[in-house]
């Protein structure tokens, strides 16, 4: 008898080993409990909600359409009460935020509580990581037990802003490329997509009212592919003459953002000012301070023409905006303000005027006085701005958000103004820099950022007291399209950091831990190869 109890102990033990081993989710839960046994999807499997509700509806959508392509059957959905064999969804008004969820797994059931749909979206993104790698397939799958280990998971987001950016200006991807890039952060329960849409390389968005935005500004004839020289010494730009175009026109808008929508992500989009503008400026020359003429650069950097600040510049942008904002749900959108010269503005008599009427000291008091009008037209319209940390340069607009990349300074300024912060420092989340040893990785732009690095950041400085904290409202990765010509280059550079700035963003930081999480990460890289994604292997081989 003894023998048998002991034997039945270790099998549990066993059985309960091998379910902790296959619980690998990236962000890692606040809390996760395993035990032995798993539910199986089947076609018979029914999703059950306590009433119908579109947003329900939506919620587990995404999760459907996987074991439609995969499996080849989806799940019916009815309205009722906790059955065996179902995924029960239910909206529990007391959780304690807004995307939280409890997920727990039995033999016979699965069971989802969330405070909201988007807390349903995230639990069956749970759901798709525990779930065999190939429910990522595109093609039916056969052969496969749809199986999911047995757990209690609680979880809820450390930040409310977890996202990723995607700079489309330097290099076009097209509209199929960037809704993957939403899927794959959706995959990570990251919230916002960072689309940074012009630059002094191209403008990538129709605008209705100024067709040659995208007719002249989303076209160059040549572009820099690297340095000749590398010593820093004598350094000669290699050019390509090679023509590179491209634009999302508004139905290509719309259809993005339905898909974004979908996957309960939000889409802020990025329209460059005053500064990175040549492109713009190429097409409309009359809204510079020198009327040019320009053409769409090919050198990457910054460029000495900007928006001029005369009232018909102002008109053209709010024009530009107004259609921006007819596209865009989004309560904010970005408007740069960074890397802007002041070479033009001091030798532009209409600039100097502007100076003399608005009693400003000075040209970075100017560019201020530019922020503050967008901001102030934008906030009329029920909009709110963000801008990078150069928008505290001569005053703070007194309603904008800064995305603070030059390290750490900015966000520590800005909240200690009483302005909100999303952390993005070139330190540790600007994902186009390399991320192994230079002699064997794709050319990039500069400078070190391995995995770990970006898995070590957290968001709030130490600097700040408990209040101005609150200003920090989460962490973004960047990716700049430099040296990135292709969608598949521009996946290897983001992943897998990309996975870490959503542990950064999600998990609690006295949770965190790199080797757990290149653990967890060896599982869902096999999520990624049935994926197609081409991320790098640097850290992980």
């Amino acid at each position: 008898m003894k023998k048998t109890i002991a034997l039945l102990c270790f099998c549990t033990l066993g059985l309960l080993a091998e379910a902790q081993n296959r619980i690998n989710i990236i962000p890692q839960p606040v809390s996760v409990r395993a035990s032995a046994g798993e539910f199986t999807i089947q076609p018979t499997t029914r999703i059950v909600f306590e009433k119908d509700d579109a947003e329900m509806r939506r919620a587990v959508a995404v999760f459907n359409e996987r074991l439609a392509e995969a499996a080849g059957f989806t799940l019916p959905i009815a309205v009722g009460k906790a059955a065996d064999n179902t995924i029960f969804c239910v909206i529990n008004p007391r959780l304690n935020h807004d995307e939280a969820y409890r997920l727990t797994v039995t033999r016979n059931r699965i069971r989802i509580e969330a405070k909201t749909p988007r807390g349903i979206f995230y639990a069956t993104q749970t759901l798709r990581q525990l779930l065999p790698p190939q429910i990522e397939s595109s093609k039916v799958v056969a052969n496969v037990r749809w199986t999911i280990p047995c757990v209690e998971i609680n979880d809820a987001p450390s930040f409310n802003y977890r996202g990723m950016h995607l700079d489309v200006a330097r290099h076009f991807f097209s509209k199929e490329d960037v809704k993957r890039y939403i899927d794959l952060l959706a995959y990570h329960k990251m919230n916002t997509f960072h689309w940074h849409l012009t630059e002094d390389q191209a403008w990538r968005l129709e605008i209705k009212k100024y067709p040659r935005l995208t007719s002249v500004g989303s076209v160059r004839d040549r572009q820099q592919v690297g340095f000749k020289d590398e010593d820093n010494q004598n350094r000669r730009r290699e050019w390509v003459s090679i023509a590179h175009s491209g634009y999302y026109t508004q139905d290509d808008v719309r259809e993005v953002l339905a898909y974004a929508d979908k996957r309960f992500v939000t889409v802020i989009p990025e329209i460059e000012m005053p500064g990175h503008a040549v492109a713009a400026l190429a097409a409309y020359p009359e809204f510079s301070c020198t009327g040019g003429p320009f053409y769409v650069e090919g050198r990457w950097g910054v460029m000495n023409d900007i928006f001029c600040t005369r009232d018909t510049v102002f008109q053209f942008l709010e024009d530009i905006l107004t259609e921006v904002m007819e596209l865009f749900p989004s309560e904010y959108i970005h408007i740069g303000g960074d890397e802007a010269p002041k070479v033009r503005w001091q030798r532009c008599h209409a600039c100097q005027e502007k100076i003399k009427k608005e009693g400003l000291k000075d040209e970075y008091e100017l560019q201020s006085y530019f922020i503050k009008r967008i901001e102030k037209f934008l906030n009329s319209k029920g909009r709110r701005i963000i801008g990078w940390d150069e928008i505290l340069d001569g005053g703070l607009a007194p309603n904008a958000t800064v995305m603070s990349w030059r390290g750490v300074r900015g966000g520590i300024a800005a909240a200690r103004q009483g302005n909100n912060v999303i952390m993005t420092p070139n330190s540790h989340m600007y994902l186009d820099y390399y991320q192994g040893d230079p002699k064997t990785e794709p050319y990039a732009i500069c400078c070190y950022i391995p995995l770990e690095r970006t898995y070590s950041y957290h968001p709030v400085p130490e600097e700040l007291t408990p209040a101005e904290a609150k200003h920090i409202l989460g962490v973004q990765g960047n990716v700049w399209a430099e040296y990135i010509p292709t969608f598949d280059h521009a996946l290897y550079m983001a992943y897998p950091r990309a996975a870490a700035v959503a542990e950064v963003g999600w998990t609690p930081v006295v949770q965190k831990n790199y080797e757990n999480f290149l653990q967890r990460l060896q599982r869902i890289r096999k999520h990624y190869d049935v994926m197609g994604v081409n991320y790098s292997r640097v850290a992980l081989d």
